[in-house]
């Protein structure tokens, strides 16, 4: 069994999918709109990953960056202390907010943790 892809809400979606292809290399498909629904949305993948990431939009979902019970943030794994450091000096030179770290954690995880243009959590780890 394998997880097929997250999805979140998000306010732009273009703003959004530039981000994610911006930063980490992901790959989106063709605009999806379901008019009768005023619903959109991108699939995202990522390099070396089965995993995908939907951002969605609906009219009628508003402040998705607020934090609720549920899920806590995208982890990403980007292979090396080294590389968790310069992405996080990279989203932070930009004008990222950054949350935590790097840092190692009590149980022994590297991270450091950022936040999307809508203010998702995202957890650049090891």
């Amino acid at each position: 069994m394998k997880i097929d892809h997250l999805a979140i809400w998000v306010n732009d979606l273009d703003v959004m999918r530039r981000f994610y292809e911006t930063y980490f290399e992901a790959k989106a498909n063709d605009l999806y709109k379901n008019e009768q629904k005023q619903f959109a949305s991108y699939f995202l993948t990522f390099p070396k990953s089965d995993c995908r990431l939907e951002l969605m939009r609906r009219a009628d979902i508003q402040d998705p960056g607020q934090e609720t019970l549920g899920y806590a943030h995208l982890a990403i794994r980007l292979g090396s202390k080294e590389a968790v450091d310069v992405m996080t000096r990279r989203l932070v030179d930009d004008g990222y907010e950054r949350l935590d770290g790097p840092r190692t954690t009590g149980d022994g995880y590297y991270e450091s943790v950022i936040l999307d243009p809508e203010s998702n959590r995202i957890e650049l780890t090891v």
